[in-house]
């Protein structure tokens, strides 16, 4: 992006009040931000500009995370596509900043994605200072002590230019003896508690891809807010998600985040379905739905989706799920 479309992105993005807190109700033509401030007629700008039809964010178009409060939209920005780089800073911060600028209220990433939170902190300081307000930024840790858990909390604080997240997640879950670290004496439960105490966080989450089972043991063991886990129309086929995570996730009024949409793009990739149906799916499960991105026009069309299509009722999404079925071990390599 050439340093004069980047002063006119955020030249755009200036009008876009993004404040702090949490987000409450509001009309479908003056919607707020999680941050709680104003984004109306920012969609219709960017709609105009890049010939994406994208409805205004509205209240219709909002869920709850669950016990978070947060409000959400069915599409949310995932920290990997080319957010999971390195050096490609020119490709991945005007990602994040068109996704700041249509309001995208959520924001995946995670130190073990490469560059990740770099890209997002360079964001947050391009689109100015109240930028990081606006949105409910999750990160994760990978470690599993407590000690070695806050030194990478503390590292990713830094790194995204913040000095505090919205969602600290227990990251890719997939043995008991993940569960017993974290879980046991002086594991990462611990530094979640410490951090909680500094207010350096608000909210713990878990996620996982390998097996529904140890996500459902991981709620066993502490009262988690949210879960993030694979949910794509491959997913009836083994270890299903859907049937077991989800449904006790509802029951413990936790926020549900889904991942694997489009199964690494392989799905739309093969031409079994697409991109568009694949969030409606998830989104008829999820409370947010994370996509990572490629290009700009990407977050444009998943927003335009999120905003104007409605998830898949029962019928169709049954109906995809049969059109998967005959390849569907070609999209849930990501199981155990």
């Amino acid at each position: 992006m050439s340093e004069t479309s980047r002063r006119d992105l955020l030249g755009g993005m200036a009008g876009v009040s993004l404040g702090a807190a949490a987000c409450g109700p509001a009309s479908p033509q003056t919607t707020t931000s999680p941050g709680g401030a104003s984004t109306s007629g920012a969609a219709s700008a960017v709609a105009a500009a890049s010939g994406t039809p994208i409805a205004p964010a509205g209240e219709a178009s909002l869920r709850t995370l669950g016990r978070t409060g947060a409000r959400v939209e069915a599409f949310s920005l995932g920290g990997e596509g080319i957010l999971r780089t390195t050096g490609r800073e020119r490709e991945a911060v005007p990602v994040i900043l068109e996704a700041l600028r249509l309001g995208v209220r959520y924001c995946d990433t995670a130190p073990a994605y490469a560059s990740s939170q770099d890209y997002y902190g360079a964001a947050f300081r391009e689109a100015g200072p109240k930028a990081r307000d606006g949105v409910f930024l999750a990160t994760k840790t990978h470690l599993r002590k407590r000690d070695e858990a806050l030194r990478l909390l503390d590292d990713s604080l830094r790194r995204l230019g913040t000095d505090r997240v919205d969602l600290w997640q227990l990251h890719d879950l997939r043995d008991r003896q993940d569960l017993d670290d974290i879980f046991g004496k002086g594991g990462a439960i611990e530094a979640v508690e410490r951090a909680k105490a500094e207010k350096k966080i608000r909210f713990v989450g878990i996620t996982g891809h390998h097996d529904p089972q140890i996500l459902l043991e991981a709620m066993k063991r502490y009262p988690i807010d949210t879960v993030l886990c694979a949910i794509n129309p491959s997913d009836p086929r083994r270890m299903p998600f859907l049937t077991s995570v989800v449904p006790e996730a509802r029951r413990l009024g936790m926020g549900i985040i889904g991942m694997k949409a489009l199964a690494v793009g392989r799905l739309v990739a093969d031409g079994v379905a697409s991109s568009s149906e694949l969030l409606r799916y998830a989104a008829g499960f999820a409370d947010t739905v994370i996509i990572g991105c490629k290009t700009a026009d990407e977050v444009r069309q998943n927003v335009a989706t999120s905003r104007t299509d409605a998830a898949l009722d029962v019928e169709a999404r049954a109906a995809l799920e049969a059109r998967v079925a005959p390849v569907a071990e070609r999209y849930d390599t990501f199981k155990a």
